[in-house]
């Protein structure tokens, strides 16, 4: 079944599904349209095309992949953790970077605050209902 295609089922959950694949494509459009979803956009188009910042998160990534066994032991030399600390130090300074950050913590902060107004509206917990997936 698509996600266009309602369940075969009686008119009352036929019109039902419709309803809802109209307010959830509203939802969407008025998403897409936020300042917060918008501006991510925007910052995330400014870090990719940032060779410097993707440098830096390259370097920050190979560092932390070399380490990554010793990470999971607890069992990194204060001079590597020093290091993949100034390497991640090196790629949050980058102002792409820092901007994407930035324009993320707010659309994950818009995520919350709309799976909040769900779970009250629906009186459940609506993240843990739908669980890692969600904002």
């Amino acid at each position: 079944m698509s996600p266009t295609t309602p369940p075969a089922s009686s008119a009352a959950t036929t019109d039902t599904y419709t309803e809802l694949s109209a307010a959830i494509r509203s939802f969407a459009q008025a998403l897409a349209e936020s300042e917060q979803f918008r501006a991510f956009e925007d910052a995330a188009d400014r870090f990719r095309h940032d060779k410097a910042a993707q440098d830096a998160l390259k370097a920050f990534q190979e560092k932390r992949q070399s380490l990554q066994g010793l990470l999971m032991l607890n069992a990194v030399s204060p001079e590597d953790r020093a290091e993949l600390q100034r390497l991640y130090q090196d790629f949050i300074d980058q102002p792409s970077a820092a901007a994407y950050l930035q324009a993320q913590d707010d659309l994950m902060a818009l995520c919350r605050a709309t799976a909040e107004l769900l779970s009250t509206r629906l009186g459940l917990d609506f993240a843990a209902a739908c669980g890692s997936g969600c904002c």
